[in-house]
C-alpha cells in the first residue's frame, strides 16, 4: 500500500496552497450564495461581499458602510440615488422657491418703477408710474387695433423665423458636411455675421419701402446667423467613430444624415432656434418702429409722437410679454423634442 502522507517539502498535487486554498474557495462560494439569498429575501442588513474577503478591486467597490440598495438605486458610491419621497419633496420646495424668487423680482421692479416718478426722481410726464402703464395695457386688451398690431408683429416674426431656420438648417448641414465648403465659407461667414441688422434698414427701405418685406429682410438676416452657427457646431461635433461605423455598415449619405448627423446636431439646432426666436421679435419691433411697417413698433412710435406716454409704456410692456411667452413656448418645444437628451433629463431631474 502506498503511503498517502505527503513528504515534507514536496509539492502538493492539488496545486499551490493545498487544502487551505480549497477551503478558502469553498468558504467564498458559501458567502456569495448566502449573500445572494439574503438579497432575494429582502434582507436589508449589511452583507459581506466575496470580493471584500478576497481583497479584490477595493478602490472601485461601493462604500462598505453604505446600506444595501437595489441596482437601480445604487450609484458609484453605493449610496441610494433613487427618487424617494424625501427627494421629491425637496425638489418641489426648491422649484417653488425659485418661482417665488422670480415673482419677487418682478414685483420689486414694478415697485421701483412706481416709486421713481411719484418721488420726483423722474418727471412723471416722461415716465408715468407703473400702475398707469399697466392700466393702459389692460385697456388695450379690449381694443381691436391693439390685437391687429399684435397680429402684424407675430406674422412678421413667424414668417421671418420660418425662412431663417429653413435656410440656415439646410445650408448648415451642407456646409458642415464638407471640409472644403467649411474652409471656403469661413471667412465670408465671419465677415457678414457681425454686421448689425439695423445697418440694413436703408437698403430694406430702398428695396421694399414700408412693406412687410422690409421687416422680413431684417428678421431673416439677424436670425439666420444664430441658427447657422449652431448647426455648424453641431455637425462638427459628430463622432468620427460613429460615422465610420455607419459607412462600414453600408449607410448612404442620407441615411448617415438621418441616423448619425441629425441626432447629434439637433440639440445645437434647437438652441439656435430658441436664440433666433428672441432676436426675430426684437428685429420685428425695431423694423416697425423705425421703418413704419404695421405692428406694435409702429404703434409705439405713434404713441410717442402723440405724447401718450402711458399708452407708449403699455405697448412696451406688451412687447415684453410677447417675448416672455415666445421664450416659454420655445423652451417647452425644446424639452419635448430633446426629451431623450441627457441635458434635458438632467435639467428635469434638478
Amino acid at each position: 500500500m502506498t503511503d498517502q502522507t505527503s513528504t515534507p517539502g514536496a509539492p502538493d498535487p492539488r496545486g499551490p496552497g493545498g487544502p487551505d486554498r480549497e477551503t478558502e474557495i469553498e468558504r467564498l462560494h458559501r458567502l456569495e450564495a448566502s449573500s445572494g439569498s439574503a438579497r432575494r429575501r429582502g434582507d436589508t442588513r449589511r452583507h459581506t461581499d466575496a470580493a471584500t474577503v478576497a481583497a479584490l478591486d477595493i478602490p472601485t467597490r461601493p462604500d462598505a458602510n453604505a446600506p444595501i440598495t437595489s441596482v437601480a438605486q445604487a450609484g458609484a458610491t453605493g449610496r441610494a440615488t433613487g427618487m424617494g419621497p424625501g427627494v421629491a419633496r425637496r425638489r418641489g420646495r426648491r422649484s417653488w422657491s425659485i418661482k417665488l424668487l422670480g415673482l419677487a423680482g418682478i414685483l420689486g421692479f414694478l415697485l421701483t418703477w412706481e416709486l421713481v416718478p411719484r418721488l420726483g426722481i423722474v418727471d412723471a410726464r416722461f415716465m408715468p408710474p407703473a400702475s398707469e402703464a399697466i392700466a393702459a395695457l389692460f385697456r388695450n386688451f379690449g381694443l381691436t387695433a391693439f390685437w391687429e398690431a399684435v397680429g402684424d408683429t407675430m406674422l412678421a416674426w413667424a414668417l421671418g423665423m420660418l425662412i431663417a431656420v429653413s435656410l440656415a438648417a439646410v445650408l448648415g448641414f451642407i456646409i458642415g458636411s464638407s471640409t472644403f465648403l467649411r474652409r471656403f465659407t469661413n471667412s465670408t461667414i465671419e465677415f457678414m455675421r457681425p454686421v448689425p441688422s439695423v445697418a440694413l434698414i436703408p437698403l430694406a427701405v430702398l428695396l421694399f419701402g414700408v412693406k412687410i418685406e422690409s421687416s422680413l429682410m431684417l428678421i431673416v438676416y439677424a436670425s439666420f446667423w444664430q441658427v447657422l452657427i449652431q448647426v455648424l457646431y453641431g455637425v462638427a461635433d459628430v463622432d468620427n467613430v460613429a460615422m465610420n461605423t455607419a459607412r462600414s455598415y453600408g449607410l448612404g449619405p442620407f441615411a448617415r444624415l438621418r441616423y448619425v448627423i441629425f441626432p447629434t446636431t439637433l440639440p445645437y439646432l434647437m438652441t439656435g432656434v430658441r436664440l433666433a426666436a428672441a432676436v426675430a421679435l426684437i428685429l420685428a419691433v425695431t423694423a416697425q418702429l423705425i421703418i413704419g411697417t404695421p405692428g406694435l413698433g409702429n404703434e409705439i412710435a405713434k404713441a410717442q409722437s402723440g405724447g401718450a406716454t402711458a399708452a407708449m409704456y403699455a405697448l412696451v410692456l406688451a412687447t415684453g410679454l410677447l417675448g416672455v411667452i415666445i421664450n416659454l413656448v420655445m423652451r417647452v418645444i425644446e424639452r419635448r423634442v430633446l426629451a431623450w437628451h441627457s441635458s434635458v433629463r438632467t435639467e428635469v431631474a434638478k
